[in-house]
């Protein structure tokens, strides 16, 4: 059976709803009013499917879920966000996983957003951090090891020591919860090694152990370091609540010129006159 088009079911309400409230609101109101209308829309019954979208969703099996997905790719039709919402309210269902293994980078995407942070889809992720993956998709990867990182954190620490993916891994590492003198080390170390020094002072800052700050405090006192370094390491050292307040100038550094002319005013068109 074909799957079912809400999104085209719910343009074609709108559509009517616009025109029946022309002129009511300003074009800022109805970007604020349409995902509201949108929502609404997901518990309205509707007579030809006998339920509201949620409720469609809902009754189906997590293979039915699944399968209705691919239904939607397969024939163009735009996938819901009901139907997305369902799938990872299900809490990674067995089905998801094999998603991870196609080479079909969209719907590669769709599936590492709906398995989520849910550690039974770790290996599948690490593989795809080892691969020849699109740089989106690793990113969208790296997010949901960050928003579980303490179940990633073996692993991580096992790719950096084969050097895999170094700079992923060390991000994913900065969001560990519990403390581990292992994963606070490999921050460190990293840090003093002096390569890509402002993401490496916001992992420091992002893992939150305050014995960072002296190593940060005598970084920043260095006379090499540029004016974006020099931001980040005050933020990094803020964070674990230090100070740094001495005056540096930056008045010849490319990137401190660069950064005022991106933060030059813009003047305002003039009225027009009367």
């Amino acid at each position: 059976m074909k799957p079912i088009d809400f999104d085209g079911m719910f343009d074609k309400k709108l559509a009517r709803y616009l025109k029946e409230n022309a002129g009511k609101y300003t074009e800022k109101e109805w970007e604020d009013k349409i995902p509201l209308l949108y929502r609404k829309f997901g518990d309205t019954y509707l007579k030809s499917v006998d339920s509201t979208p949620r409720e469609y969703y809902r009754k189906m099996t997590d293979k039915q879920l699944v399968d209705e997905l691919l239904a939607h790719l397969n024939e163009d039709i735009p996938v819901s966000d009901f139907l997305c919402r369902e799938i990872e309210s299900r809490d990674c269902p067995e089905e998801i996983l094999p998603l991870l293994k196609c080479g079909d980078e969209q719907l590669l995407m769709l599936a590492v957003n709906l398995a989520g942070s849910n550690s039974v889809a770790f290996d599948d992720y690490f593989e795809l951090l080892k691969g020849d993956t699109d740089a989106e998709i690793k990113d969208a990867v790296v997010d949901q090891l960050k928003a579980n990182a303490d179940a990633a954190k073996e692993r991580a620490l096992d790719y950096l020591r084969e050097d895999i993916e170094k700079e992923l891994m060390l991000e994913v590492l900065s969001r560990v919860k519990e403390r581990d003198e292992k994963v606070f080390d490999v921050l460190l170390n990293a840090f003093r090694e002096g390569e890509n020094l402002t993401m490496r002072a916001s992992y420091l800052a992002s893992y939150g152990d305050v014995r960072a700050l002296p190593v940060l405090l005598e970084r920043i006192e260095g006379e090499d370091i540029g004016f974006l370094e020099f931001r980040e390491l005050k933020y990094a050292i803020e964070a674990l609540g230090g100070e740094y307040s001495e005056e540096r100038d930056f008045s010849n550094d490319p990137e401190y010129l660069e950064f005022l002319s991106e933060q030059q005013f813009v003047p305002e068109f003039a009225p027009e006159k009367k």
